[in-house]
């Protein structure tokens, strides 16, 4: 685990998950420090992250998310050689380990959808090693408390994280950090 990505999902609790280029533009003009990039093709991704690093972002690439790219670990090494970004989100465990093996911050990411989603989700992070984990929906304070007694790793809660009683609960049953593409909750 990374000691650096939590301190800053610490220091940045609001993580800003950015769509499309609208997207973009809106969090060059937010506070956020921290971005979670979901979306880009192999030809566009190092022009969209650019922008983002160049205005002092951390950038963490959705691999599951982009066009043009098989779901494999070459992709990682695509990110690290050929674009600025920090690191990545995948909800694969040998794309979250090759993100680490490469030194990029890696995000495990995690749909909890029912039980079985759920008792998967620590051999899971056992077998990845992630800097941290995102569950998705975010908006569930029982279930991210039961995750963070779990796993060994920091949680961040996105999806369907709407509003500052959702950021607020979130943060409250452990979360470190929450993601979410709604630009209100951005402004907290």
């Amino acid at each position: 685990m990374d000691a650096a990505l939590v301190e800053l999902l610490e220091e940045h609790p609001v993580v800003a998950s950015i769509l499309d280029e609208p997207g973009l533009r809106a969090v060059l003009r937010s506070d956020c420090k921290i971005v979670f990039l979901l979306y880009g093709s192999l030809l566009d991704l190092p022009d969209i992250v650019q922008p983002l690093k160049d205005d002092g972002r951390i950038v963490l690439v959705n691999v599951d998310l982009l066009e043009g790219f098989a779901g494999k670990e070459i992709v990682v090494r695509y990110i690290k050689e050929r674009t600025a970004a920090d690191g990545i989100l995948s909800s694969k465990a040998f794309m979250v380990r090759a993100a680490r093996e490469l030194g990029l911050f890696a995000v495990h990411r995690f749909f909890l959808i029912d039980s079985l989603s759920y008792r998967n989700l620590a051999p899971q992070v056992r077998m990845s090693k992630p800097d941290c984990v995102e569950i998705l929906p975010g908006c569930i304070p029982r279930v991210i408390s039961w995750v963070v007694a779990d796993i060994d790793v920091p949680l961040v809660a996105g999806g369907l994280v709407c509003d500052r009683d959702d950021v607020f609960a979130a943060l409250k049953a452990g979360a470190c950090a929450i993601a979410s593409s709604n630009r209100d909750v951005w402004a907290m």
